[in-house]
């Protein structure tokens, strides 16, 4: 068991935060499979949270299932990131985490994400006043640095941690490199040595193995983005292989359960729950605005056509049922598609 601050982590194993992805039905689901210490939302604007605006605050919901929970947010204003991060504390969240590593232009440029790397000072300064105006832990999720020019993450952690933050994780790439070519672990473990609190690695970790072999690398933990995308039970097992057991096996019938799960959840969001499940910023009883129930199926099909895309990544037939997914126009559409294709043909077909 770790800690981040005084919250405890049953698994140094942690939900990457992916846009469009990592929404709560999906962490819920991740969580109930086991072996995941910690999850992290979908990145959320700052400036959104603070004025209500009602798409982001749909981006910060989270349910009890997921506790302990993790609300990132970005921003490059240290008095509107600190009120941002009183907003998150008064949602009951146990973590704030702040985005210093996304690489898409429309957010760098807004001295947000990966570009408050550029400005260590500055970085520092929102820290500080975040640390100030919360008293849940504070977090950074980073990068290698702006490019091969420009690897500062060393810097950056120390300045952080002397501000206040609890952990760190760092993706071993620069923003320049996006996702391409490979992690740099290496640069990542060295980062580990010179800072006292937790830091976490990421980046390529496709296999529950992989996962293994980063912990030994010498980092606190490890942030698992596209690999959970894949295969939403790898942070289950790489916990099976960390204490001594056989990596368990999922079969056909589980991975198509999981996308009957999926969509279910989405579908009943915000029914049937007891007061008190979901936390959702803003006055008590505000909900964000959800999609009239024919959008709302529409909205379904499109979150299920993006997971699908890494889901059945590498399988045989994935692409022809990726076509299918793509196509489908209705819910009973889509269900039929996922039935038949992971629970009504002989075990084993589905081997990458």
């Amino acid at each position: 068991m770790m800690k981040i601050g005084p919250i405890e982590l049953e698994s140094p194993f942690v939900v990457s935060p992916m846009a469009g992805m990592t929404d709560t039905a999906f962490r819920r689901l991740v969580k109930r499979q086991g072996g995941c210490g910690l999850v992290v939302s979908e990145m959320v604007s700052s400036e959104g949270l603070v004025r209500g605006i009602d798409r982001t605050l749909e981006y910060a919901e989270y349910t009890e299932e997921e506790r302990p929970v993790s609300i990132q947010i970005f921003g490059g204003e240290p008095a509107k990131m600190a009120e941002a991060a009183r907003v998150v504390e008064q949602m009951g969240a146990n973590i704030v985490d702040v985005n210093m590593g996304c690489p898409v232009p429309k957010i760098a440029k807004h001295n947000a994400g990966c570009s408050l790397m550029r400005e260590p000072a500055h970085a520092a300064e929102i820290i500080a006043a975040m640390s100030r105006a919360v008293k849940i832990p504070v977090t950074v999720k980073m990068r290698k640095g702006w490019d091969e020019g420009e690897l500062n993450a060393g810097e950056l952690a120390k300045r952080v941690e002397d501000a206040g933050a609890k952990a760190i994780a760092i993706h071993g790439r620069t923003a320049k490199q996006s996702y391409s070519g490979n992690a740099d672990w290496d640069f990542v473990t060295e980062v580990a040595k010179t800072v006292s609190i937790p830091v976490f690695g990421s980046g390529d970790c496709i296999e529950p193995e992989d996962i293994i072999a980063r912990m030994k690398s010498g980092v606190s933990g490890v942030y698992v983005g596209r690999g959970v995308l894949r295969n939403p039970w790898i942070l289950a097992q790489a916990r099976d292989i960390m204490e001594g057991r056989e990596a368990r096996k999922i079969s056909d019938e589980d991975r198509g359960q999981f996308l009957l799960d999926y969509m279910n959840l989405l579908l009943v969001e915000n029914v049937d729950e007891e007061a008190g499940f979901r936390h959702t910023p803003g006055p008590a009883g505000q909900q964000a605005i959800r999609p009239a129930a024919i959008g709302r199926e529409r909205w379904v099909i499109n979150k299920l056509r993006a997971l699908c895309t890494w889901y059945t990544k590498g399988f045989e037939g994935g692409a022809q049922f990726r076509i299918g997914v793509n196509s489908a126009k209705s819910i009973s559409e889509l269900h039929d598609l996922i039935e038949k294709f992971f629970l009504l043909r002989p075990a084993g077909l589905l081997a990458r």
